[in-house]
């Protein structure tokens, strides 16, 4: 989250998911992001052919606000909430040095770098098959593992559910071996 002078403090940003949290608990809902797709693809008719889409969307019609809502709040926090002039993302000098080995650019103040997301970047074919790759794991896992890192971290592991435990261990797991082991590789 963003104020007028750079990042909000952990502790407001905190409170506000926290809050949120609370709401959703006191209203019997639980918090995922990754159940918004399957919502999306029964909207579309993805049903007619598969059973996992056959279900009940509008119970879920909630969820999908919540959707809207990090899309706007990110839209109002970036061109309304925010100094343009101050880099909100700031990464360590040494990943800084480590990213220049693997011959990416630092972010400056991005969340991602130009080496993965740029117009030339998307025009290679090395860069498209690591995105199109990466976001089927990252499908997969999500359904295979019952949802994803914000429905796990937050919601279950603030409701202490065993299986949302093991699901982050393993999130953390996989973000360890993908940026120690295998980025290394994809780029050097």
């Amino acid at each position: 989250m963003e104020s007028l002078y750079g990042t909000w403090p952990w502790y407001v940003s905190g409170f506000l998911i926290g809050s949120i949290m609370l709401a959703l608990i006191y209203f019997g809902k639980t918090f995922g992001m990754s159940s918004n797709l399957r919502t999306m693809c029964t909207i579309l008719g993805a049903g007619k052919s598969t059973e996992f889409f056959r279900f009940d969307w509008k119970s879920q019609r909630w969820n999908l606000v919540v959707v809207l809502g990090a899309v706007l709040g990110g839209y109002i926090a970036v061109h309304f909430l925010s100094d343009p002039s101050v880099h909100t993302v700031q990464i360590n000098p040494q990943t800084v040095t480590e990213l220049q080995r693997m011959h990416i650019d630092a972010p400056e103040g991005k969340l991602l770098p130009d080496a993965l997301t740029s117009a030339e970047a998307l025009q290679s074919p090395k860069i498209l098959m690591i995105l199109l790759f990466g976001g089927i794991l990252v499908g997969f896992g999500t359904r295979y593992a019952g949802g994803c890192t914000s429905g796990h971290a937050i919601t279950g592991l603030s409701n202490l559910q065993l299986p949302s435990l093991i699901a982050v261990i393993g999130f953390f797991i996989g973000g360890l071996i993908m940026s120690w082991l295998l980025l290394p590789l994809l780029f050097n």
